[in-house]
């Protein structure tokens, strides 16, 4: 694990694995709400895949989670900002060029970032689908934002009526996470119109086939002007540790 200092002095920590061979770029992975680089990219095997293809891997753990600074204010948070973040780190490893990946709350990160940086030669999302296009970001009637910070600030999950909310809960609590710096995020998310239309660059939009949080798919692929799409076995908590999930994301991006 290493640290960096960002744009605003939040400290954040990355991991790398893998060396650079041939004429590949490095990979650069984000996680999910509540994830980390480690539970989202290392445990389901995508990392293993992707340096066994040759790649070297960046990994980072986005504010707030993992191993980085947790603020308690939510100006501190939002996927623009986590976006910003990945530039200074790419700024800081020297990248000419690199391919990114993101999931769910990371693939916003991702599609904003693509948007801005001429240095992405490929892009990935998964865990997200039509919200993009339609509101911005995660899709908000699937997974209503009051109702998800209410259930991460509780001091007792038995008031938690909505079992989606309480997949988050259980998932926080069960990785150790900061859920006053969650719920942080949780209201910060984005919900602005994404520039999808500058991200001219090969890209690849997966989903699962019970993900109710990427629900059509196809919707944001044909958002993006030269982008494809697949469904794979699992829901937004099980398709990374598909093993398919890691064979079809290193296929496209080697």
């Amino acid at each position: 694990m290493h640290t960096f200092t960002s744009y605003d002095g939040t400290t954040l920590a990355y991991y790398t694995w893998g060396e650079t061979t041939g004429d590949l770029p490095a990979v650069v992975l984000h996680h999910g709400f509540s994830s980390s680089a480690l539970g989202n990219w290392h445990l389901p095997g995508v990392v293993d895949a992707l340096v066994a293809a040759g790649r070297h891997v960046v990994a980072i753990d986005a504010r707030g989670h993992g191993a980085s600074e947790k603020h308690t204010d939510p100006d501190r948070y939002g996927e623009d900002k986590m976006a910003r973040d990945l530039g200074v780190l790419i700024d800081l490893l020297g990248l000419n060029r690199y391919d990114l990946a993101g999931y769910s709350m990371g693939g916003i990160v991702a599609l904003l970032a693509a948007a801005g940086d001429h240095r992405v030669r490929r892009l990935v999302t998964g865990g997200i689908g039509a919200s993009v296009v339609e509101q911005g970001g995660l899709d908000r009637a699937a997974l209503p934002g009051r109702e998800l910070i209410d259930g991460l600030l509780t001091d007792d999950p038995a008031t938690i009526t909505d079992e989606r909310v309480m997949g988050f809960r259980m998932f926080a609590e069960a990785t150790g996470a900061d859920r006053r710096a969650l719920a942080a995020q949780a209201q910060a998310s984005h919900r602005t119109p994404i520039p999808l239309d500058r991200i001219t660059i090969p890209a690849l939009v997966l989903a699962g086939t019970d993900d109710w949080l990427a629900r059509r798919p196809e919707v944001l692929a044909a958002g993006l002007p030269d982008a494809r799409w697949k469904v794979l076995a699992g829901d937004h908590l099980t398709v990374v540790r598909n093993p398919e999930f890691a064979a079809v994301l290193t296929a496209f991006l080697t």
